[in-house]
C-alpha cells in the first residue's frame, strides 16, 4: 500500500507541496473548496496550473479531493437533492481542472428508511452530477465512501454501495468507493482481526467489485465495534489495534491500493507519526 494523509492547502499549493514532499508521503487528499459551503469562488486556473506543475515536478503520488460535508445524494428533499446535484458537480469539475485521481464525497442520509429507494436516488444524482461537470479528466473518478451507520446516514453497508453504483449506470473508469476503516469498524466489521478483513475484503468484491476500490481511508476507532460512532484515532492507539492495521496493510488484495490518513491533532506531528506508524507494519508484512 502507498501511504499519505490529508493536507490543507490553506497556505497555498507550493507549501502544500512542500509539506508531501517532507513528509515523504506517496499520496494525498486536499480540499478542492471550502468543505462547509455550497459554494466557493471560481477556481484559480493560475493556481490550479502552478499546483499541476509543482505535482508533475515534485510529487508523483495519487491526489484525491473531498467533497463538501453538506451534500446529500441519499435526500429524497427536492430543494436538497438538488442543491446537492449542483454541489457535487462542481467537486467533480474542481477536480477535474487539478487532475486529481479520484473525489472523494459522503453519501448522505435516507429519512424515510427505504434503501432500494436511496440507492437510485444516488446513483441517479451520480450520473446527472457528471453530466452537469461537462468534459472531466479521463483520470478522475468519483468515490463512494462509507459511512459508520449512525441516524439515518446510507452506505453503511457495501451492498448499499454496490445497489448505488449499479443505479448509475458509470463504470469503474468514473465510479468507485473510497473504503473508511473507522466508519467500517464502528458499523460492524471485525477490522481488528485477519478474518475479519478478509471477510469483509470478500464483501466488498461481492457487493462492489475491488476494482471499485479507490482509495482507503486509515483512521483507527475511538469507540467498540458497532458503536456506530464516529470518532477517528490515531493508528494502533484506537480498537482497530496495531494488529487490524497490520491486517490490513498485508491482505494481498490491497497492496497496490493508496490509503490516506485522516486524524485529529497538530501536524505536521500527527501525519508523521500516523505515516510512520503505516510504514513500519509495511515493513514487517514485506519481511514475513
Amino acid at each position: 500500500m502507498r501511504f499519505g494523509a490529508h493536507v490543507s492547502v490553506a497556505a497555498g499549493y507550493d507549501k502544500t507541496i512542500d509539506y508531501l514532499v517532507a513528509l515523504e508521503a506517496e499520496c494525498a487528499q486536499i480540499f478542492a473548496k471550502s468543505p462547509r459551503q455550497w459554494r466557493g469562488p471560481p477556481p484559480d486556473l493560475e493556481a490550479v496550473g502552478r499546483f499541476r506543475a509543482l505535482r508533475s515536478e515534485r510529487f508523483a503520488g495519487p491526489v484525491f479531493t473531498h467533497t463538501a460535508y453538506l451534500i446529500n445524494l441519499a435526500t429524497d428533499e427536492p430543494v436538497l437533492r438538488e442543491r446537492s446535484i449542483a454541489a457535487l458537480a462542481d467537486e467533480i469539475a474542481r477536480a477535474s481542472l487539478l487532475h486529481a485521481d479520484g473525489v472523494v464525497t459522503h453519501i448522505g442520509t435516507a429519512p424515510d428508511g427505504d434503501a432500494a429507494a436511496a440507492a437510485r436516488r444516488v446513483g441517479e444524482a451520480v450520473a446527472r452530477a457528471f453530466e452537469l461537470a461537462g468534459d472531466v479528466w479521463p483520470g478522475t473518478r468519483l468515490l463512494l465512501e462509507n459511512t459508520a451507520g449512525g441516524g439515518t446516514t446510507f452506505g453503511c453497508g457495501f451492498e448499499q454501495l454496490g445497489e448505488s453504483i449499479a443505479a448509475s449506470g458509470l463504470g469503474s473508469d468514473r465510479l468507485g468507493v473510497c473504503l473508511d476503516t473507522c466508519h467500517a469498524f464502528a458499523y460492524g466489521f471485525a477490522l481488528d482481526t485477519p478474518e475479519g478483513w478478509r471477510s469483509a475484503v470478500r464483501e466488498l468484491d461481492e457487493s462492489v467489485g475491488l476494482e471499485r476500490l479507490g482509495l482507503v481511508h486509515a483512521n483507527d476507532c475511538m469507540f467498540e465495534r458497532g458503536s456506530r460512532r464516529d470518532r477517528h484515532a490515531w493508528i494502533g492507539d484506537g480498537f482497530i489495534g496495531a494488529q487490524g492495521f497490520s491486517a490490513m496493510v498485508c491482505t494481498p488484495e490491497l497492496r497496490s491500493v493508496c490509503a490516506v490518513t485522516e486524524m485529529p491533532g497538530e501536524p505536521p506531528e500527527k501525519d508523521e507519526i500516523n505515516l510512520a506508524r503505516l510504514r513500519d507494519i509495511r515493513h514487517a508484512c514485506d519481511d514475513a
